[in-house]
C-alpha cells in the first residue's frame, strides 16, 4: 500500500501510453493514482512524442550521458529523439515541484523511466545497468527513484 503522494509512470497506472499504444497496469500504483496517492506522468508523451511511437533506446550511455549530450535517444528507425524525451522529463520535474512530490515508481527498462537497468541501444533485447533520461533527471533533482519490480 502507498502511503504518500508520488510519482509513477502513466502506462502503471493503466494509460495506454508505452511506446505501442498499450499499458502496463499495476492494480496497486492505479488504486494509488484513483485515492489521490499518485500522480500518473509520461514523459515522453510531454515530450510531444506520439502514442504509438517507434520503440527507442539509448546509444551511447544511459539517462545520465544523454542529459549531459554524451549520448542520444535513437529509435528503431535512427531518429535522435534526444530532444523530446529530455523536454518531457523537464516538464514531469516542474509538476512534481510544483507537487512538492519527492519519491517515484516508474517503469522498468524504459529509455526515459528505467531505473538501474535500460535496454542497450541495439534494439536486441539485452540489459545494461543504467538509468532511462527521466529517471536521471529526478535522481539529479534528489528524488527517490525505485522501479516498478520493486512492488
Amino acid at each position: 500500500m502507498i502511503h504518500r503522494r508520488i510519482l509513477v509512470s502513466s502506462c502503471l497506472a493503466g494509460i495506454p501510453c508505452r511506446y505501442n499504444g498499450k499499458a502496463k497496469t499495476n492494480p496497486e500504483i492505479l488504486e494509488a493514482v484513483e485515492r489521490n496517492e499518485a500522480i500518473a506522468l509520461c514523459a515522453e508523451e510531454l515530450g510531444n512524442l506520439p502514442t504509438p511511437r517507434p520503440p527507442a533506446e539509448i546509444v551511447g550511455g544511459d539517462g545520465q550521458a544523454v542529459l549531459d549530450g554524451l549520448a542520444a535517444v535513437i529509435d528503431i528507425n535512427g531518429e535522435d529523439v534526444s530532444n523530446q524525451f529530455i523536454d518531457g522529463a523537464q516538464k514531469v520535474v516542474a509538476v512534481i515541484q510544483r507537487e512538492g512530490i519527492t519519491e517515484a515508481i516508474l517503469q522498468d527498462r524504459s529509455p526515459s523511466c528505467g531505473c538501474g537497468r535500460i535496454y542497450d541501444g541495439t534494439h536486441s533485447g539485452k540489459l545494461v545497468e543504467g538509468d532511462g533520461v527521466l529517471a536521471a533527471l529526478l535522481k539529479r533533482r534528489g528524488v527517490t527513484v525505485s522501479g516498478s519490480s520493486a512492488l
